[in-house]
């Protein structure tokens, strides 16, 4: 079970939407340092985030993820609905790079959050330099990650957020 300093992240470099996202989800994290599930999210608390938010269902075992919802935002970037997709169903081939998923089951896993900014790995066909994300453990039972709730900030070459 990760200890309250997993959670005590340095936020100074991020994306003000990454910033108010884990915010947010730190204050709806239930005492005794377990994990929020998925009732704990109100999209109503977050209306401005919504575009850049989806939502992974997991399944562990064989490891798989599925889109529960993909917001407007992220919906655009893809090019395509993905909502109800298995993650490998709308991305193909990206479930066979180790190094893509071992930050997926990183999450499930030790029930952490993982924030990156780099190069795009999902999103390389369109006109985008830069992505920052953050990745947010839910676990309905505040233990046992079963969902990831994420949010994209996708950047153009000029260094414009796309959405």
């Amino acid at each position: 079970m990760p200890s309250d300093s997993d959670f005590d992240l340095d936020t100074t470099d991020w994306n003000p939407r990454l910033t108010r996202l884990y915010g947010y989800w730190c204050a709806i994290r239930p005492a005794g340092g377990l994990l929020p599930g998925r009732r704990h999210f109100d999209p109503i608390d977050v209306p401005e985030l919504l575009p850049g938010i989806w939502l992974l269902d997991i399944q562990r075992e064989p490891f798989r993820m599925r889109y529960r919802l993909a917001g407007t935002g992220i919906v655009e970037a893809i090019g395509h609905e993905v909502t109800g997709l298995w993650f490998d169903e709308a991305h193909p081939g990206i479930m066979e790079s180790s190094a893509f998923t071992a930050r997926y089951r990183g999450v499930v896993e030790r029930g952490v959050p993982d924030r990156r900014k780099g190069k795009p790995r999902l999103w390389v066909h369109r006109d985008f330099d830069m992505i920052e994300n953050i990745l947010l453990p839910l676990a309905g039972d505040g233990r046992h990650v079963d969902m990831i709730c994420a949010y994209s900030v996708l950047y153009r070459p000029d260094g414009s957020v796309a959405y």
